[in-house]
């Protein structure tokens, strides 16, 4: 059951995930996992039990809008996670989301598994059986025979497969319908540069997902990936790596950032804080913040994720990269905080129940030390964290 007592977070430095600077309040009252004031605690205390938080700030906790939870960042090789019993998988996972809790990850989606085993804890979360973020879960990713991830079971050659595929994930309770548009590196025999399906195929997909009432996250690395994605209506591309089809050759079309805008999508370009190797990387960093600035010039709005699972990222990550994606992108500390917080939350479908410190909303809250709008780095060191109303102590045990 979710927490049921009103208690009155005192002497804060609030910022609510929207502005640009911090709120005339000095305190954020919780009651049933949900905020019911942000205002001075003389006047929202009332007879809610008081904590003082002197010399800390309070603001939303935080999203990574790409993970994989049940992937061990340990593992390099997708034939050793395959080889990983499901009771190891599913400790891991409760592992991992322990661990970003304690980091001020209050909220995340989860891009592909192979065999549902993330719902199961995303459920238990949910019914505060288990400490951990909210998940969104997309199940097993639609992709191309002997595509990126194949593994995982989502192969479709065509529009009427993939349909057998999507209505196989709703039968089982996903959240949302992840496609590979393009391949990715970490499957053997595909290639990042390749769309996996024609640009019909990718609409019929999102029709049928649609149809279901799914939003739709698309895996795009090669530009003609980026492209069909765009075109479809896609509620999210991830990465979009702009990659044309030799390694040199700059994939960037400002018109295919232009339908990007025009038709929603959000960006979800997967930094992580091993992207840090490309700061100060000469010709690397500057293609890195070149498309960056293009897309952004154009209007493509950039929400904060680390596709966390991978090889060398731990789930907990987030914290860390997103300095280095405000350093990448240009953004401000403050627009950084936005694309991991109420930007995140309206991107994935949560914008009116997470990613802001205001009443109604769910009171998943991160408390840290310093000043995160004049450094971000101070996101690293939480104090207390809130999930849904549940305190999390940062200091804990993490298994």
């Amino acid at each position: 059951m979710q927490p049921v007592e009103r208690v009155t977070y005192r002497n804060v430095r609030v910022w609510d995930g929207v502005a640009a600077d911090y709120a005339e309040a000095d305190s954020v009252t919780v009651e049933g996992g949900r905020i019911v004031a942000v205002d001075d605690a003389s006047s929202s205390a009332g007879n809610a039990a008081s904590r003082d938080m002197a010399g800390l700030t309070a603001l939303p906790g935080l999203i990574d809008a790409h993970v994989h939870m049940t992937l061990d960042p340990a593992i390099r090789m997708p034939d050793d996670q395959l080889a990983v019993s499901d009771d190891a998988i599913v400790s891991g996972i409760e592992k991992r989301a322990l661990a970003m809790a304690q980091a001020g990850i209050t909220t995340a989606r989860d891009l592909g598994g192979g065999k549902w085993l993330e719902l199961a804890v995303r459920d238990r979360i949910l019914a505060d059986e288990l400490p951990g973020p909210r998940l969104l879960c997309a199940g097993q990713p639609v992709t191309s025979v002997r595509g990126h991830c194949h593994f995982w079971g989502g192969e479709a050659e065509d529009a009427e497969s993939a349909a057998a595929v999507i209505e196989r994930q709703a039968e089982h309770g996903v959240d949302l319908i992840k496609v590979m548009a393009t391949g990715g590196f970490l499957t053997k025999g595909s290639s990042q540069r390749d769309a996996q399906y024609d640009a019909e195929t990718v609409a019929a997909i999102v029709r049928c997902a649609r149809g279901h009432g799914y939003d739709v996250a698309a895996h795009c690395h090669a530009t003609a990936g980026i492209d069909h994605a765009a075109r479809a209506g896609v509620t999210t591309i991830e990465h979009c790596s702009w990659l044309g089809k030799e390694p040199a050759q700059d994939g960037y079309v400002q018109a295919i950032a232009e339908r990007i805008v025009a038709n929603g999508a959000w960006v979800s370009p997967t930094i992580n804080s091993g992207w840090r190797r490309f700061i100060g990387g000469g010709q690397s960093e500057h293609r890195v913040v070149a498309s960056f600035a293009k897309m952004r010039v154009a209007g493509v709005r950039l929400i904060a994720s680390t596709d966390a699972g991978i090889p060398n990222v731990p789930h907990d990550d987030l914290p860390r990269a997103l300095p280095v994606f405000a350093h990448l992108a240009a953004l401000s500390p403050a627009q950084t905080l936005r694309t991991a917080t109420s930007d995140c939350a309206a991107a994935i479908g949560l914008g009116s129940e997470t990613g802001r410190l205001a009443p109604g909303f769910a009171a998943d809250v991160l408390f840290v030390e310093g000043d995160p709008l004049a450094d971000l780095s101070a996101l690293a060191s939480p104090a207390l964290v809130l999930t849904r109303g549940r305190e999390i102590n940062p200091q804990g045990e993490k298994g």
